[in-house]
């Protein structure tokens, strides 16, 4: 029964266990373990946190292509843009669209169509989970205020 369980996890998850398979070279099914909403311990790595497997979505309008992700480099999490106009040819530098301090920016999706981009993601701490977006009319080359959504009213 756990060797089908673990061949049902593994199918379910399979876009992370072939990362770290690239990673790891073999991976034994048998020691392939969950932890609960922990991640996965694994032979060589330990346990894997779920948090570590971020993905960067990405839209496109005409030749500009918009990518967004959010990262932990200044102490919490931020959300950043970084765009190409030129089909990819060249790429811009990245932006910090959340600029937070109080709060995690995670969850980071795009969207493009003619010169709108909006970008959403979840605004979390201890207290709270605010989804918010920001919107540009000019394909990205500035973006309105920080839109909380969760509000009431008029944005």
């Amino acid at each position: 029964m756990l060797n089908i369980l673990l061949f049902l996890t593994i199918i379910v998850l399979s876009s992370i266990v072939t990362v770290l398979i690239s990673l790891e070279g073999t991976i034994n099914a048998t020691t392939f373990v969950s932890r609960e909403n922990e991640g996965f311990v694994l032979p060589g790595l330990g346990l894997v946190d779920f948090g570590e497997f971020r993905k960067a979505p990405v839209a496109i309008s005409g030749n500009n292509i918009y990518i967004v992700w959010w990262t932990n480099s200044t102490g919490n999490d931020e959300v950043m843009l970084r765009m190409s106009t030129d089909a990819g040819q060249t790429i811009g530098d990245k932006i910090n669209l959340s600029n937070t301090t109080v709060a995690d920016s995670i969850d980071a999706e795009v969207a493009a169509e003619g010169n709108n981009v909006i970008v959403t993601w979840w605004e979390r701490n201890q207290t709270s989970n605010e989804p918010v977006m920001r919107v540009s009319n000019d394909n990205g080359a500035t973006f309105g205020p920080l839109l909380e959504l969760a509000s009431n009213g008029t944005l």
